[in-house]
C-alpha cells in the first residue's frame, strides 16, 4: 500500500474490511476503478459526488483531478447537481460518478450531463445499484436491472460503446442484504459488535460460492446483484 492510499480519506472504502456489510459493493468497485486508474496518466479526472474523494489515490497519476459534489466539504473542489454540472462542456478524459445515479432527481439528465462533460473517446466510469436496502442519503429512489441501466445510458448521449457489469455474483448480492439486516438487528438488540464474524464469514462464503458457480456471476433470469459497473465511451 502506497503512503497516499494508506493516508487519504476513505481507506474503508478502497480496502473494506469483509466485516463491513458493504463489503460486496466497495470491493469489487475498489478493485475495478484501481485497474482503470492505471491508464489515467496525463488525464484530466472528474469526481461526481467525490465526498472524501476516496478514489483519488487510484488516479494519483493524473494531470488533474476535479471533486464536484452538491454540498461544499474539505475535498470538494466545486458545488453542483450532477444534471448540472459546473464545467465546461468536453472538458474531461475520465468521469467518475460512483453510487450517486440512485439519488438522483433526474437519472436521465444525470447521464446527458455526465456524457456533455467527457471528451470525444473519453471514458464515463459509473456505478449504482441493482439491490440495496433503503438508504436516504438524503433520498433514494432508483435501481435498475443491467438491461435498465445501458438502456439508461443509450438514451442520454451517443456513445461508442457501453459496458455494463455486475460487480458481483448473485450470493455475494444476496450475502450483501443478509448481512445488512444481521447489522440491524444486533444494533437495535445494542449488540452490532457480535454481528461482525458472521458478516464476516458471510461475505467470504458468497465470494466463494460465487467464485466456483460462473452462473451466478452471470445477468441471466433470476440473477441479482447489489452494484453494477458501467463503462460508457464517448463517440
Amino acid at each position: 500500500m502506497s503512503e497516499l492510499d494508506r493516508t487519504w480519506p476513505g481507506v474503508s472504502q478502497r480496502r473494506p474490511s469483509r466485516t463491513d456489510t458493504g463489503w460486496s459493493v466497495r470491493a469489487p468497485l475498489a478493485a475495478w476503478l484501481r485497474r482503470e486508474g492505471e491508464s489515467s496518466a496525463g488525464k484530466r479526472v472528474l469526481d461526481v459526488g467525490c465526498g472524501l474523494k476516496p478514489y483519488y489515490p487510484f488516479f494519483a497519476n493524473a494531470a488533474e483531478y476535479v471533486g464536484v459534489d452538491v454540498v461544499d466539504g474539505p475535498t470538494t473542489d466545486l458545488v453542483g447537481p450532477v444534471e448540472a454540472l459546473p464545467v465546461e462542456d468536453a472538458s474531461f478524459d475520465i468521469v467518475l460518478c460512483t453510487q450517486v445515479l440512485e439519488h438522483v432527481d433526474d437519472p436521465a439528465g444525470a447521464v446527458r450531463e455526465l456524457h456533455r462533460v467527457t471528451k470525444p473517446g473519453g471514458r464515463v466510469l459509473a456505478s449504482t445499484h441493482g439491490v440495496m436496502v433503503f438508504h436516504p442519503n438524503p433520498n433514494d429512489y432508483w435501481r435498475w436491472t443491467h438491461t435498465g441501466l445501458r438502456r439508461l445510458f443509450e438514451l442520454n448521449g451517443e456513445w461508442q460503446a457501453i459496458d455494463v457489469a455486475p460487480g458481483a455474483g448473485t450470493a455475494a448480492g444476496l450475502g450483501l442484504l443478509i448481512a445488512r439486516f444481521m447489522h440491524l438487528l444486533a444494533k437495535r438488540a445494542h449488540i452490532p459488535v457480535l454481528a461482525r464474524p458472521f458478516v464476516a464469514a458471510l461475505n467470504a462464503g458468497a465470494a466463494g460460492l460465487d467464485a466456483r458457480v460462473p452462473v451466478l456471476r452471470e445477468p441471466v433470469p433470476g440473477a441479482l446483484f447489489a452494484n453494477l459497473h458501467v463503462t460508457a465511451v464517448k463517440a
